[in-house]
């Protein structure tokens, strides 16, 4: 990846359906190149182009941090099943007292006792779960990459 390419996926994290020709325009370098490298960063997984919803415009009212200890030889069947979930936005590997975080996003409070209760504490190697509920989100963006640029 080069400069070029970080310029392109600047442009495309303020706007993902920006026309390449602007993106183009706005680099000096032809509507061909910005096409062939925008299908490059996306077959090479650098980049994915999403609409990203507001969950709670859409219902689900109740996002919590689920911190999850795993027994150490289950912990990738357990991240595997965990990730599987649609109620799962996000899933780290941590170090520290935990050994997973989820990021989940339930309909309301019921949905998320069943959730932990029904599914996460029901797979095999969970050995312990810590639910935080999200009571506001301040920030919810990908990092600038003009601060990788600016280096």
């Amino acid at each position: 990846m080069d400069d070029l390419d970080r310029a392109i996926l600047v442009h495309l994290q303020e706007d993902g359906r920006r026309p390449f020709t602007e993106i183009a325009k706005d680099l000096d370098v032809t509507e061909g190149t910005v096409r062939n490298r925008v299908s490059r960063l996306i077959n090479e997984k650098v980049v994915q182009i999403v609409g990203l919803v507001d969950p709670s415009r859409v219902g689900f009212e109740t996002p919590a941090l689920v911190s999850i200890a795993v027994q150490p030889q289950a912990l990738d069947a357990v991240a595997e099943r965990i990730a599987a979930y649609p109620e799962v936005s996000y899933l780290l590997l941590v170090a520290g007292e935990y050994d997973l975080i989820a990021q989940v996003i339930c309909r309301d409070r019921e949905h998320l006792v069943t959730f932990i209760t029904e599914q996460i504490n029901r797979i095999p190697g969970v050995v312990d779960i810590n639910t935080t509920f999200i009571l506001r989100i301040h920030k919810a963006m990908q990092p600038d990459l003009r601060l990788i640029l600016d280096k």
